[in-house]
């Protein structure tokens, strides 16, 4: 086992056909198909699939051939569904349960999925939004999506025993801030404002960082004529709405200093591309994953600007079944921060909507692992 950094990177191993109880089942699905070759994937033996009746002339009208109707067909993304970070925070919060018992207190969703959150919640996690509701000395788990430095202050003055979940990716972003204010420039974060990963970025120096989402509200900026200025990104955004704000503030603020792209994590890039090639494919894309998750709205967004109507999908249940009427290929992908679970729940709803083969796009294999932090706080 290879270590870069803090990320560490496994040998591949197949992966385990009969998965057990959790948060995270085998990510492909057994019975999947290869778009291309139609060959069942490595696992059990696939679902057989039922080849369709042949079509009849009917009597009385000679000569009359009908077609039979094209088989429907389901098409998963890959990647999709948990990426290292949110795996790690998972992990991190069940291990916690596992040492020091219940309860183990949570600030803010460990990550943005509330079936996540309530089968934590069922083993003994309490989220929290405020730390005035954390008992004094308490196991306290900071969130995936980091936290502000006022944050890390209150739960010290109160004696919390934190153990820190914060993505290893955003916590790189935090330290990007740290040094471009150490050195006297204007900070400008590109992200959503309300979104937890931002406020805590925002919140790791003590100096004012301005947040943009869009281009237009680049000209909305100060000026700061000839005084420096740097960037960095939210790591959950749109890569192709991120371009172009950066090409706006490069306009304005020309020799401006930041990460291009680099600070939009592994995960979210390949999800974007995967569901960029799942929308050619298919008639209509379902995305599952929370409202609140900003990378599981993005895929949305961009399967929808390929030419596709999308949905985002908390789960099967949320399926409208005139939103697959007529499709022939129906396109699934997850966020980053969904379980399999979920894809496996909407793979049976489709089915019993008359979606019963399933295929899956060739897509980079993901082998990055986080270490964990310590366990034990004082």
């Amino acid at each position: 086992m290879a270590t870069v950094g803090d990320a560490v990177i496994p040998r591949v191993r197949e992966p385990d056909p009969h998965p057990g109880p959790g948060l995270v089942p085998d990510r492909r699905d057994p019975q999947a198909r290869d778009l291309r070759s139609r060959r069942p994937l490595p696992g059990p033996a696939a679902e057989a699939v039922v080849a369709p009746p042949v079509a009849r002339r009917p009597a009385g009208r000679p000569g009359l051939r009908l077609q039979p109707a094209p088989a429907r067909e389901m098409v998963l993304a890959q990647p999709r569904g948990f990426c290292a970070g949110v795996a790690r925070a998972i992990e991190i919060v069940e291990r916690a349960l596992a040492i020091h018992g219940a309860p183990v207190y949570v600030f803010h969703e460990i990550v943005h999925n509330g079936h996540v959150v309530a089968e934590l919640a069922a083993r003994g996690a309490v989220f929290v939004d405020d730390l005035a509701l954390v008992p004094a000395g308490a196991i306290t788990v900071f969130s995936a999506h980091g936290v502000a430095n006022a944050v890390v202050a209150e739960a010290a003055r109160r004696r919390l025993r934190v153990i820190d979940a914060t993505c290893p990716l955003v916590s790189k972003v935090h330290q990007q801030v740290q040094r471009y204010a150490r050195a006297g420039r204007h900070v400008v974060l590109i992200g959503h404002a309300e979104h937890e990963e931002v406020v805590g970025t925002a919140g790791s120096v003590d100096v004012p960082v301005h947040v943009v989402g869009t281009a237009a509200e680049v000209e909305r900026l100060p000026a700061w004529s000839g005084e420096p200025v740097a960037y960095v990104t939210q790591t959950t955004l749109s890569v192709d709405d991120t371009r172009g704000i950066i090409a706006a503030l490069e306009r304005r603020y020309p020799g401006i200093a930041g990460p291009a792209l680099d600070d939009i994590c592994y995960a979210t890039s390949n999800r974007q591309r995967a569901v960029a090639e799942l929308a050619r494919e298919v008639d209509v894309v379902l995305v599952v994953g929370a409202r609140n998750s900003s990378n599981s709205n993005r895929l949305r967004e961009v399967a929808e600007q390929h030419g596709v109507p999308a949905y985002l999908i908390a789960d099967a249940g949320a399926i409208e079944p005139a939103w697959v009427d007529g499709a022939v290929r129906v396109g699934v992908t997850a966020g980053a921060s969904a379980p399999e679970v979920l894809v496996h729940g909407v793979r049976q709803r489709l089915a019993a909507l008359g979606i019963d083969r399933v295929s899956e796009l060739d897509g980079p294999a993901e082998n990055v692992r986080f270490r964990l932090p310590s366990l034990h706080p004082a």
